[in-house]
């Protein structure tokens, strides 16, 4: 047993992390200390006004434990670790987790490479960004490397000049072949400064250039090729941001801006480089605290710089944080340059900061809309259903598909739809052991059967180890069992649930001549829906998805069928054989036409072996075409 009076007195006056565990052994809250003795205790003390969240979260504390570090900023960065591993439900969490690219060019390297990255390492490369677009930024890569002739392959050059041919882009005139010594050292170099020209911000030339090849082609009616011209010129401009904010100092900084309400926040990020607004991004904020603005800040810039390459020189913010200076170490270190934290008052900065703040407001506005929509078509469209059915309540629902071609490889599927919205993480395959032929009904029977007693037998196992039911996959039973078809469908699976013992309501999904749904089938009756509702929209969802789970599984078996029926009675010819034989000739009528010769050029084929096969094919090709 935990006893909090004497583990209190225990705490060092030291920095260092503390961790709070409820029961269970659940990190509830991760916090940092400059002084762990007077920070712990603090929560233990009545009365202090810390607000009806953290009322809750001490309520629940069965234990606490601690990490003394050398320092605070040791400490700093050792509960943003902390953080990002547990995601303890008490703490203000940055709810995304993103990673934007980098144009990075290898200057380091004597034949410079233009890359994509998603890390931005301290290397001797050159690094452009963060983008917000990762389609604009591969866009301009390619645009880049056409316009400059840049080298795409990985061969270490001056090392390997000579060694290997040149590669297609030499022969359709993408490269001038640097790894033939075709280009001088410097001359290739030349061509790099110009392609870091326009990542430095002058573009104007090739905006110009493409526009000018966009219109021509469109004069001369090569519609293709003005859309190819138009696509990368749109590109250019998505990367380099002309006709956004430009500042005239030309810095890096990132504009930081909140909007709150009762539940969550987002976090509004502007991203300034070269003085060039080149891209915003908005973060949502979970766990936050009525009325702390500036503690949700706070959390937002030490878990998101925790995590980010790129640091900018200076971060504008719509509040003053409680450990700026701390911070502003950190970042620095982190950097390796002096790193500012400021919260302008007047002016430009300050209008930035606004407007940041106003974008973070309308995107919270915006997703109320959303999910206000969203809401309709999902928990909306169950209430319907359910209100149709005359039931009162309805979270989960199970529909089940059968899928053969004449009886082979008869397969069923069964799909899950929770509060209106499918959950795959529980849709389950079922390989149909017992039936053969083309018995959709018998095929239902042995699906139902199967999942409902293996949910039965795995909650029977839990029960006996005393472990939460949600550890079972399939152990929760539906509300609503959803079956593709009418009275039949439905009748088969209340004969499998009555068997069983499990009182579960069942309907069936019916449709028309045309193979549409037009209504359900529930308590021996057809009951009519509205084909505008939500509902009935709802349904079809229903069923189209399990319909699609269902072929894609029996495509697959049927696939792997056939390839084994031909390649695996052939002798001589195992797995890494079979593997070899289609990924070089691609398919099998490709692999019975081919010749001695043409088989025995695949690596892992000797002449035996080539000779092998060729003769297989042929000395009962009416068995093997079957």
């Amino acid at each position: 047993m935990f006893n909090f009076e004497e583990e209190l007195k225990k705490l060092p006056k030291e920095p260092g992390v503390y961790i709070m565990r409820d029961d269970k052994d659940v990190i509830l809250y991760v916090g940092k200390a400059i002084n762990l003795h007077n920070r712990v205790r603090s929560y233990f003390r009545d009365n202090i006004g810390r607000g009806p969240m953290i009322d809750k979260m001490v309520s629940l504390i069965a234990r606490f434990e601690y990490i003394v570090t050398d320092s605070e900023l040791e400490a700093l960065v050792l509960e943003n670790n902390l953080i990002k591993e547990n995601s303890p439900k008490y703490n203000t969490l940055l709810k995304d987790d993103k990673t934007y690219p980098y144009i990075k060019v290898t200057v380091g390297e004597e034949y410079p490479r233009i890359l994509f990255s998603r890390t931005m390492k301290k290397d001797k490369s050159k690094y452009y960004g963060p983008y917000t677009s990762a389609a604009a930024v591969k866009d301009t890569i390619e645009l880049l490397n056409k316009l400059y002739n840049i080298r795409t392959c990985n061969r270490s050059l001056p090392r390997d000049i000579g060694l290997e041919r040149p590669c297609l882009n030499y022969h359709i005139k993408q490269c001038l072949a640097p790894c033939q010594g075709y280009i001088s050292k410097e001359q290739y170099r030349e061509q790099v400064a110009q392609a870091l020209e326009f990542l430095n911000g002058n573009y104007n030339m090739i905006l110009k250039d493409l526009e000018g090849k966009m219109k021509a082609a469109a004069e001369e009616l090569d519609f293709e090729a003005a859309a190819g011209f138009r696509d990368l010129y749109n590109s250019v401009k998505s990367v380099s941001q002309k006709q956004k904010i430009t500042d005239s100092v030309g810095e890096d900084k990132d504009i930081i801006a909140l909007y709150q309400d009762e539940r969550e926040a987002v976090v509004q990020v502007f991203f300034v480089r070269d003085g060039r607004l080149i891209g915003r991004e908005h973060y949502y904020m979970t766990h936050v605290s009525e009325n702390d603005k500036a503690g949700i800040l706070e959390n937002f810039v030490k878990q998101f710089y925790a995590g980010t390459p790129f640091i900018p020189r200076e971060l504008m913010l719509q509040y003053e944080i409680e450990d700026s200076a701390l911070i502003e170490k950190w970042l620095t270190e982190r950097k390796g340059a002096r790193v500012y934290l400021r919260v302008p008052k007047i002016g430009s900065k300050e209008k930035l900061v606004e407007l940041a703040a106003q974008n973070a407001k309308h995107i919270l506005e915006q997703d109320r809309e959303r999910l206000k929509r969203e809401e309709g078509r999902t928990i909306g469209a169950v209430k319907e259903i359910a209100e149709l059915l005359g039931m009162s309540h309805i979270e989960r629902m199970e529909a089940f598909d059968i899928s053969n071609i004449n009886g082979f490889e008869n397969v069923g599927s069964m799909i899950v739809f929770e509060k209106g919205k499918p959950k795959p993480s529980d849709y389950r395959k079922f390989r149909i052991k017992t039936v053969s032929g083309p018995d959709d009904y018998a095929c239902m029977r042995e699906v139902l059967t199967r999942r409902f007693r293996h949910g039965i037998e795995e909650s029977r196992e839990l029960e006996e180890k005393d472990l939460d039911q949600e550890y079972g996959s399939f152990t929760r039973f539906p509300d609503l069992l959803m079956m593709d078809g009418g009275r039949g469908q439905v009748n088969i699976a209340l004969s499998v649930l009555e068997e069983l013992h499990i009182n579960i309501p069942v309907c069936g999904m019916v449709k028309d001549d045309n193979h549409r749904t037009r209504g359900l089938y529930f308590n021996n009756v057809e009951l009519p829906i509205d084909t505008r509702s939500e509902g009935f929209k709802l349904i079809t969802r229903v069923q189209d998805e399990a319909h699609r789970f269902a072929i894609e599984y029996h495509r697959s078996l049927r696939g792997k069928a056939q390839v084994k029926s031909v390649l695996d009675d052939i002798p001589g010819v195992g797995p890494a054989r079979r593997k070899a034989l289609m990924r070089h000739f691609k398919s099998i009528e490709e692999i019975k036409s081919a010749s001695v010769e043409e088989l025995e050029t695949v690596p892992e084929l000797n002449r035996r072996a080539a000779e092998g096969i060729y003769q297989f094919f042929r000395k009962d090709e009416d068995v093997h075409d079957a």
